[in-house]
């Protein structure tokens, strides 16, 4: 059994120590990471998951994490998705995958339009995420990774250009 919740400050090192052990040394040197700093996670979108009951008192081990943050691209909101984090001992449960549609579904209720990430597009194909054509992010991005979903029909139409902090 499995507790979602909304990150709070609480949580804030052990996702990052879930995140470390996830992703290879140097994480925070990603480009991606350039739009992060100094800017604000939207909080409503940062989910935990943890072994547990709900209502339980007892905080449960963290089993998986997902943060969002707010970025532009032409001059229009957009959602960037990431880093998604599966502890390694619960891989392949779906915990990942239930996250993002949680997540997902959350930011459609909250008016969000778009989302963008950079990923492995086999796996976020599932997911309706595709390639950006005309959406860069800072370099040295890999352009095939750069991808993108409508959370509503033709959001993306039009949305061209740098990918640039929020503010």
């Amino acid at each position: 059994m499995y507790r979602l919740e909304e990150e709070t400050d609480d949580d804030y090192w052990e996702v990052e120590a879930l995140y470390d052990l996830c992703f290879a040394p140097g994480r925070t040197a990603l480009s991606s990471y350039r739009l992060r700093d100094g800017v604000d996670k939207v909080a409503e979108l940062c989910l935990t998951l943890r072994d547990g009951d709900p209502g339980s008192e007892a905080p449960g081990v963290l089993a998986a994490v997902i943060r969002y943050w707010p970025v532009r691209v032409a001059g229009q909101r957009v959602l960037l998705l990431g880093p998604v984090a599966v502890h390694p001992t619960r891989q392949g449960e779906g915990l990942g995958a239930l996250l993002l549609r949680e997540s997902l579904a959350e930011a459609v209720r909250l008016g969000w339009e778009r989302v963008l990430l950079v990923g492995d597009a086999p796996y976020y194909r599932r997911f309706g995420f595709a390639r950006l054509e005309g959406v860069e992010m800072p370099p040295p991005t890999n352009p095939d990774r750069v991808l993108g979903l409508a959370l509503r029909p033709g959001a993306w139409d039009g949305v061209r250009g740098r990918v640039e902090k929020s503010g």
